[in-house]
């Protein structure tokens, strides 16, 4: 298994991050993508991955935190990349949701880094939450200089799903689909996502899966968790959990080249 999606540079990992790491090994996680959200985390995110064997990072700012973009935040994030364990520009997108920061500011640092992955020929790890209809209006004209996308931590609806695989992107699903409550219009996409374009991840320490046994004292979630969300996402879609962890983890090679 490999999680797309593990937030390791997180405060709520600085007490037990070597640990967090050996839990995640032993229940078969085989790598893991650590998130870059702004310029700082990105830095982090390259420093852990240089640390733990099987990682990679991202390099990236969040729409959170667009505000801070400028030039050279642009600079920097391109001496990132450069390094071979960053394997994708982002976490990038919009998020209108909230609005931390402006939409402008957010479609100014999105525009950036799309420009800037096309240019590296590097895949985007994309943020979208209430601004479907936009993002898809700035994606859409880098998406064929781009060598892949992947919307991480998807949880459209199944119209919005089928029009980002109409454009060739992967979905990455968590364990918000392990939430019979919130989550069950994303239970319902997620049988219509093609094997080939599907990835699965934990977000950790966010979207702890609702129904893990026990749960941890913490609330917190971990990458060693990423087999349960995989069990529910083979049985949503009626498929043997060892086939998806193959076919997720090929996935994974084919959109960031990374060698398992």
């Amino acid at each position: 298994m490999f999680d797309i999606g593990v937030n390791l540079t997180s405060s709520q990992f600085a007490k037990d991050r070597d640990a967090v790491v050996e839990r995640a090994r032993a229940a078969g996680v085989r790598g893991m993508l650590l998130t870059g959200t702004n310029l700082h985390e990105s830095e982090e995110a390259l420093q852990l991955a240089k640390r733990y064997p099987g990682c990679w990072s991202t390099a990236g700012v969040h729409p959170h935190d667009s505000s801070s973009w400028t030039e050279e935040t642009g600079a920097a994030l391109r001496r990132l990349a450069a390094q071979p364990e960053v394997v994708a520009i982002g976490e990038c997108g919009l998020d209108f949701n909230r609005n931390f920061s402006t939409p402008q500011e957010q479609e100014r640092a999105f525009t950036a880094q799309l420009a800037l992955a096309a240019d590296l020929a590097l895949p985007v790890f994309l943020h979208c939450r209430d601004a479907h209809s936009r993002f898809l209006t700035l994606l859409e004209p880098w998406l064929d200089k781009l060598p892949g996308a992947v919307v991480h931590c998807f949880t459209g609806t199944l119209e919005e799903a089928r029009e980002c695989l109409a454009h060739g992107m992967w979905l990455g699903i968590t364990g918000w689909v392990c939430d019979e409550r919130r989550g069950q219009a994303l239970r319902e996409v997620v049988p219509h996502i093609p094997a080939d374009r599907l990835l699965i991840e934990t977000d950790a320490p966010y979207l702890l899966p609702r129904d893990l046994s026990p749960k941890p004292a913490s609330r917190r979630n971990e990458p060693a968790h990423l087999g349960h969300i995989l069990a529910s996402v083979a049985q949503l879609r009626g498929e043997e959990a060892a086939w998806l962890s193959e076919k997720t983890d090929s996935n994974v090679q084919t959109l960031f080249g990374i060698c398992l």
